[in-house]
């Protein structure tokens, strides 16, 4: 999953400096939010993409403490 987000992040960063139809922002943060937020922040640092929209930064930030979150509680149901 990260492979894939990380080609649709820089698919999208490609869309946007040839300035033709965007990947929506919300289908990058749904995608990241299934399992691609390391192949997200990769292509972020590598494209240097979404990194200076704050809005966006903001969103995905929430994203991994939710998936932080959602980690620790199915980690501690394990344990039981």
């Amino acid at each position: 999953m990260n492979i894939i987000v990380f080609v649709v992040f820089g698919t999208d960063k490609w869309l946007a400096v040839t300035r033709k139809n965007r990947i929506s922002e919300k289908t990058l943060l749904i995608i990241s939010f299934l399992g691609g937020s390391v192949g997200a922040i990769i292509a972020m640092l590598l494209f240097r993409h979404k990194t200076s929209k704050s809005s966006f930064l903001w969103k995905f930030t929430i994203l991994l403490v939710l998936q932080i979150g959602i980690l620790m509680l199915l980690k501690q149901y394990s344990d039981h």
